[in-house]
């Protein structure tokens, strides 16, 4: 049996672990890493989910046998000395909080009833998981690191492949983007400063509640709802500017005005614990007025012209113009579907504006700039160039080299870590303390050399 490669390092939901029960029975040990009956069930409660019916619970076995080859990478790593810093983790933690939040317009009310936790409670849950699931993909990018393709293994790998068997490709697209971010005005930038400096007077000089001042006027959605409060935090979590203020206050002090790209901001530091720091602040962001919105659209159609005359290629404008928050910018521009990872888009996967859009494009025009609101509800302008379109048709190496080269290497990997996982099930102590009956050919083979 094959240890698929995207099995094992399968990402599991927030929601899962948000929900855990606490289940402490042993199943298996593999080196230091123990596989725990709760592990099981929640993976196998997920697929069950994910497939909206009800699986056979001879699935467990496969969910073993992934298991087992995620903790041999993760003992692996243990002896490496793979380390993950606990700032990385924090990071990508918050993140991925923020990105729920987001779904829920910033409703930390309907986060708590949903996971039945607070935000600080279900980051506390999730913040070991993270942790292992960081470290294995660390691992697995070391033991792969040499693991590379060439032009024959893909002739070679695409021609292996039975002409009945070759998989239809719908019609796509391939797009790139510039997307720019309006400039606030200075007009706009002083009254958002001088409403911040006035409800830090109004806590300093006259005595109010930083926690009811954050819920009222705060325009940080996440944190208002707690008082300011974003919990606990290591070293580059914040961006620069509030961090190196941050780290500068005594507990309880109120900070001046740190300016950051998001707008103003007034901190507290709550309470620290050496690297650790438990800050509340209140953020005001400036408006961005139709006149600016007006600026950054005439801005967008300069850029569009200028590529179009030739005076600036696409990626150097990317670089020059585009807003480096965006997940093009730093891929050349390229648009990545959320739904396949990849740069390929059906036209079913396409938002409508973008469709109506490119429909008449030919191959390298640019639309007009085109308004839209970020996940967080800003509002941007972006250019999409037509990259690439093709026609329904089966695979073509000619056509689809790309894809072929990304499955051909994938397969590489996979045949690279299937072989590394046998070559460790050998030297790795692997004890099942629980025999789980119904898996006995899966104990068998991770057992064979022990």
């Amino acid at each position: 049996m094959k240890y698929l490669i995207t099995s094992i390092l399968f990402i599991l939901p927030l929601i899962v672990f948000g929900q855990r029960e606490k289940i402490d029975d042993i199943i298996a040990q593999v080196g230091e890493e123990i596989i725990l009956l709760s592990e099981i069930e929640e993976q196998f409660a997920l697929a069950a989910a994910q497939q909206g019916t009800e699986i056979p619970s001879e699935a467990k076995c496969g969910i073993i046998d992934q298991l087992l080859s995620q903790k041999l990478i993760l003992n692996q790593a243990a002896l490496d000395s793979v380390i993950i810093s606990d700032e990385e983790i924090e990071t990508q933690l918050n993140a991925r909080i923020d990105r729920i939040l987001s779904f829920m317009q910033g409703d930390v009310s309907q986060f708590e009833a949903y996971y039945g936790k607070s935000v600080n409670e279900v980051k506390a849950d999730f913040r070991q998981d993270l942790r292992s699931q960081i470290t294995t993909e660390r691992m697995q990018s070391i033991i792969l690191g040499e693991v590379k393709i060439t032009p024959a293994e893909v002739k070679d790998f695409f021609s292996n492949i039975p002409v009945d068997s070759l998989p239809y490709f719908n019609s796509e697209v391939e797009l790139g983007e510039i997307v720019y971010k309006p400039k606030v005005n200075d007009e706009e930038r002083l009254k958002a400063m001088n409403k911040a400096q006035e409800i830090r007077d109004r806590i300093v000089e006259g005595g109010e509640d930083f926690a009811e001042l954050a819920t009222t006027y705060s325009h940080d959605p996440g944190s208002a709802k707690l008082g300011g409060d974003l919990g606990w935090a290591k070293r580059n979590t914040y961006v620069s500017e509030f961090e190196a203020s941050a780290y500068t206050l005594e507990n309880g002090e109120i900070s001046e005005l740190v300016e950051t790209l998001f707008g103003f901001h007034i901190l507290q530091l709550i309470e620290r614990r050496g690297n650790s720091i438990k800050v509340r602040h209140i953020l005001i962001s400036p408006e961005i007025t139709e006149n600016d919105l007006d600026l950054a659209y005439s801005k967008v159609q300069e850029v569009r012209n200028e590529i179009a005359v030739d005076s600036i290629s696409f990626s150097r404008a990317v670089k020059r113009f585009g807003d480096d928050k965006q997940q093009s910018y730093n891929n050349d521009g390229i648009m990545v579907n959320p739904a396949t990872g990849n740069g390929f888009f059906e036209i079913g996967d396409l938002e409508p504006d973008i469709y109506f859009a490119i429909d008449t494009l030919e191959i390298n025009e640019m639309t007009a700039p085109m308004k839209f609101q970020s996940p967080s509800g800003e509002t941007l302008y972006r250019l999409v160039l037509l990259k690439s379109r093709t026609k329904p048709h089966k695979a073509d190496l000619s056509l689809d080299y790309s894809r072929i080269q990304k499955a051909a290497l994938e397969s590489k990997k996979n045949i690279f870590i299937n072989n590394w996982v046998e070559e460790k099930i050998g030297t790795t102590y692997i004890q099942f303390e629980d025999p789980y009956g119904t898996c006995q050919p899966i104990i068998e083979r991770w057992t064979k050399s022990n």
